[in-house]
């Protein structure tokens, strides 16, 4: 581990103090150490990729997630300092800095690998590929209108429905916007992937959890509307001339290094299950 880039989202470190905080504290503890530092990974290249052993990621949830969908196809392990409002993927906070770097100095950290997904879209014969920590969602536009779906796992047919939209979620996404929706929590270690309904029409539709090894086919049967897709809620574009979609596990995994003394569990209480914060504020 001498090679460290360092992602920041520069909205949440203008004056780059923490930054600098950062960098001193791994050459204290490092020996021989390089550093690298992107901002939002704008100037990245595979020719960085390859000279770096671990990316750090500073910044909250969605500067992982970025992270992740730029640097994992080149097997770099990510490590998480939460300067976000939720921080639930990252590794450690802000006040636990100076530790966390210590301990890393000493290989005292464990890899977890996390499934990512691979979405094909194809337009005439343009085939694009795009890939997601979290989910993917097919969505409406801002009209009243809900969407017909038929859903494919492996091209046999599953069922069709109407809703505002679908989810197709990893293990790690179940706590997002999957969970909102109405889908469970899974294991983020586990090899699966889950499709949820976004208020569906019919009150027998739920969530589907299949193995990863599965591919899912979206189609769509009637589109009156804009449709979009989005990519772990960041990258979002229309879809409206495409009726299918093709989703699967993405041939490479998400690595994020947990420091030793990481507890899911602990973290998942603290800022999922037991999370008030948005029920705090004035009386009225």
């Amino acid at each position: 581990m001498k090679n460290i880039g360092i992602n920041i989202n520069i909205s949440k470190d203008k004056d780059r103090t923490i930054t600098r905080k950062i960098a001193d504290l791994i050459v204290e503890n490092i020996k021989n150490v390089k550093i690298k530092i992107f901002d939002d990974l704008r100037n990245f290249t595979q020719e960085d990729a390859k000279k770096i052993d671990i990316m750090i990621s500073l910044g909250g949830d969605g500067t992982i997630l970025s992270t992740a969908r730029r640097v994992c196809k080149y097997n770099i392990p990510i490590l998480g300092i939460n300067l976000g409002h939720l921080g639930f993927l990252a590794s450690a906070e802000l006040s636990e800095l100076k530790e966390c770097i210590i301990k890393l100095s000493k290989s005292e950290y464990e890899i977890e690998e996390r499934i990512m997904l691979q979405c094909k879209i194809k337009r005439n014969e343009d085939e694009k590929i795009y890939y997601a920590l979290n989910e993917v969602v097919i969505s409406k536009g801002t009209l009243a209108r809900i969407l017909e779906y038929s859903i494919k796992v492996d091209d046999k047919f599953y069922t069709k429905f109407m809703s505002d939209g679908i989810i197709v979620s990893t293990p790690t996404g179940s706590t997002a916007y999957s969970l909102s929706a109405g889908g469970p929590i899974i294991s983020p270690t586990l090899n699966l992937i889950s499709i949820t309904p976004i208020c569906p029409l019919s009150l027998g539709v739920r969530t589907m959890v299949i193995d990863s090894k599965n591919e899912v086919n979206v189609v769509l049967n009637k589109v009156y509307q804009p449709v979009y897709l989005t990519l772990d809620g960041q990258d979002s574009q229309q879809i409206s001339n495409i009726h299918r979609v093709y989703i699967k596990e993405a041939p490479f995994k998400c690595k994020i290094i947990r420091i030793k003394g990481y507890d899911y569990f602990k973290i998942l209480r603290k800022k999922i299950i037991s999370r008030t914060i948005e029920c705090e504020g004035d009386e009225q």
